[in-house]
Formats: C-alpha cells, structure tokens, sequence
C-alpha cells in the first residue's frame, strides 16, 4: 500500500530530473550568447589574451629560448591560455553580479524551473567557453610557431588541462561572485592572476627566479598545469604535474562548491 502511495512522488522526481537537462542547456545557450555579445567578456577571454601573448613572444622569446634551450612558447601559450581562462572566468562573475543586481536570478528563482538548472548551466557554459578560448589562443600560437610534438591524442589532453583548471577557478571565483562586491572582486583576483602569471614557469624558467621564490613558483597551481601542458606538446614529464593539477582543481571545487551553490540560492531569492 505503501509502495502505492508513493508512486506519484517517486514520478514527481522522475519528471523533475527529465526537465533538468533540457533546461540545463536553454540557459546555457543563454549565457553563451550573452558572453558573445558582451564585450568586456570577449576582451577579456580573446583579445588580451592574444594580445598578451604577441607582446611576451616579441619582447622575451628570443631570451627566454637561449636561456632555456627549448622555444619559449612552450610555456608562453599554456601560461597565457590560463591567462584567459582566469580573465574569462572573472567576466563570467561581472555578469553573474549584474544579473543579480538586475533581479534577473531572482525572476528565473520564481519561474517552473529546476532549481539546479541554473548553476548547472553556468558550469556547462564555463566549459564551452574555455575550450573554445582554448583552440584560439592555440591557433594564435600556431601562427607563432607552437606545435604539437606529442601527437593527436596528447594534443586533446592538452585541451583539458584548461578545462579542468578552469573549473576549479570558476568555482572559487563563483563563490566570491555571490558574497562580494564587484568592484573589490575584480581588484582582488586580477591582482592574483597577474602574481601567477609573472610567478610562474611559463613566464620565465624556474632557475631565472631567485631561490627564496623558487618553491613558491615551482608548487603554485599555475605552474602545474603548464608544466603538464608542456609536456603534453613538447614531452617531458606529464604525470606528476597533471596529478598536481587534478589535485587543486578538485581541492577548490571541493572547499567552494558549497559557498557557490548557497551564495547563489541567496542571491536568487534576493
């Protein structure tokens, strides 16, 4: 009888879990479109990335490859494709603010949505949009003179170790999004990315830096994923610095999902 009684709730969720993929996808759609029409979010994701990396090749390549003996966008392209993965992800957390500020995520709260949806799709579209700064900002290494030693399979693991880094800096910048303000938001985290860029191995190798900052640089996560991305694309070792990527990124989306997911729920019904 029990089991009877039951059944309705148990097709409730049934038909719940069925309307959060569809959905999923519709405010993906939305917020992709939106991004491609933002011009700070383009900026931000493919012009100064690109831009930065012209800059570093021309004024540091040819020094850093003599003092290196290996071509200096070997790490100038990872560095500078994380770059834009932290420089997008934070023009992804301007919009969030001015959606919440809007009253736009307090309307899709009231709406016959599931509640899930919503964040969901931000982390779908975060995805979408890195791979696809990912294979620009490396067809603007190409242009450079970047290639892919490793061949076509560690040519696509080569696309994931930004996907995967950038997932973990989403969730911690999406987590600031939602408790701070957005002025102080920008100035905290483009100060930070712009410390992991010049502190890292892709700016400069690691025995260019004096030896107090040497353990500082080598262990960061940014150097991590470069070191993987370098070996990926060039060889060398892969192993010991994508465990160390995986480590962080799951690190941050462990310590900040939850901040994210009830900042956001607070800010929805705001």
């Amino acid at each position: 009888m029990t089991a009877v009684t039951d059944l309705p709730r148990v097709a409730g969720r049934t038909e719940i879990l069925r309307n959060l993929v569809p959905q999923t996808l519709i405010q993906t759609r939305r917020l992709l479109v939106r991004w491609r029409r933002d011009p700070v979010t383009m900026v931000q994701s493919l012009g100064f990335p690109a831009l930065l990396l012209v800059m570093i090749n021309t004024v540091l390549g040819h020094q850093v490859s003599a003092f290196s003996g290996a071509n200096a966008l070997y790490g100038s392209v990872p560095m500078v494709t994380l770059v834009g993965v932290m420089s997008g992800s934070l023009a992804g957390a301007i919009t969030l603010g001015r959606e919440r500020d809007a009253g736009l995520l307090a309307r899709l709260w009231v709406l016959p949505v599931h509640r899930a949806s919503g964040l969901l799709a931000r982390i779908v579209a975060e995805a979408v949009r890195i791979v696809a700064c990912t294979v620009v900002l490396f067809a603007a290494g190409m242009a450079l003179g970047f290639r892919f030693h490793e061949g076509i399979p560690a040519a696509f693991g080569l696309l994931g170790v930004p996907v995967l880094y950038g997932l973990g800096f989403a969730t911690l910048v999406t987590a600031a999004a939602v408790f701070t303000a957005k002025s102080a938001l920008v100035e905290v985290i483009s100060l930070g990315s712009s410390l992991m860029m010049f502190f890292s191995t892709g700016f400069v190798p690691l025995t260019a830096y004096p030896g107090w900052a040497q353990p500082i640089v080598k262990h960061q996560p940014m150097s991590y994923a470069i070191e993987a991305m370098r070996g990926l694309s060039l060889g060398g070792p892969v192993r010991a610095p994508l465990l160390a990527t995986v480590a962080w990124s799951v690190a941050a989306v462990l310590v900040f999902a939850v901040p994210a997911v009830v900042g956001y729920n607070r800010a929805s019904r705001v």
